[in-house]
């Protein structure tokens, strides 16, 4: 049976790159963790386990790139990253809800008749039918809303191509759709 290894050891084995088994152990200590401080700082559990999964990354993130100077406070490291989460969520919201003061609730569907309603299976038909490249210009510039500069710095290809990959792309979505212009 071997010894439980410390917080201070999974931290440096963690920064070594010596496995996922470090990785799996720190999330299984640190995980119920920062759920508790999501459930009392969000009070939703669903939030908590946002929360948790968004820590963990960041954890795992600076722990591997060796960004925590004392491996001896992990857990201080760990519950100042909650809290920096949870004040970024919230400020996302009140700035959310100052737009929504400002501008207005964006208008709902019966007062836009000029957009189609749209057929969701159609639609992932269509985007299946695009060649891989295509597929994936579309869903990183749109669900993953990623810029030009980025998607074409993960594809390897020029932003002009990305741009010309993308209007295709489109085009054939449209035709799919039966979309007009």
């Amino acid at each position: 049976m071997s010894k439980e290894l410390t917080d201070a050891e999974l931290v440096l084995q963690i920064g070594l790159g010596s496995g996922a088994g470090a990785e799996g152990e720190l999330c299984r200590r640190m995980a119920q963790r920062i759920r508790l401080y999501g459930l009392r700082h969000l009070r939703d559990e669903q939030a908590a386990e946002d929360l948790t999964q968004q820590v963990l990354m960041k954890t795992l993130e600076a722990l591997r790139a060796r960004r925590l100077l004392d491996p001896e406070k992990l857990a201080s490291f760990v519950l100042g990253m909650c809290r920096m989460s949870v004040l970024d969520l919230r400020r996302n919201a009140q700035r959310r809800e100052r737009l929504l003061e400002t501008f207005g609730a964006p208008p709902s569907g019966p007062s836009r008749p000029w957009l189609p309603s749209l057929d969701y299976d159609q639609l992932e038909r269509c985007v299946r039918n695009l060649k891989e490249r295509e597929r994936s210009v579309v869903v990183m510039t749109f669900y993953d809303e990623q810029t030009g500069a980025d998607v074409a710095g993960f594809l390897g290809i020029s932003e002009a191509n990305v741009r010309v990959i993308r209007h295709r792309a489109i085009r054939q979505l449209r035709d799919c759709m039966g979309v007009a212009i």
